[in-house]
């Protein structure tokens, strides 16, 4: 184990680079592109900003192009709080993410869903 500060907001964070299939990186999905300007860590909070302002230009494109790069995502049944959903008053309310990923609108009129007409 490693002990690193994030580079974004500099709070403490142990990366385990000597098994990196065990640190907990590995437990949020592979959504950022690989760039020159991924070169150093972040912590969780952080990780997960960037993966929402990269899908918040996600969301800019077509419903179509929104589907295809969420599809690669649909088997993953692990939620994530602030990623997949949010707490409001005691509720999960799921996000754009997770319908994008789910694939089907359920007719709800749920808040978040990237099918409505």
């Amino acid at each position: 184990m490693t002990q690193l500060a994030c580079s974004q907001c500099h709070a403490a964070l142990t990366c385990n680079v000597e098994n990196i299939n065990a640190c907990w990186c590995n437990q949020l999905p592979t959504i950022l592109p690989l760039d020159d300007s991924t070169t150093s860590c972040l912590c969780k909070e952080c990780t997960l900003a960037k993966i929402n302002q990269f899908l918040a230009t996600l969301y800019k494109q077509s419903l179509k192009e929104q589907l295809t790069f969420a599809k690669r995502f649909k088997s993953s049944s692990n939620l994530i709080e602030n990623l997949d959903y949010e707490m409001q008053n005691g509720y999960m309310v799921f996000s754009r993410w997770f319908f994008l990923k789910r694939g089907t609108c359920c007719k709800n009129n749920c808040k978040n869903c990237p099918y409505k007409r």
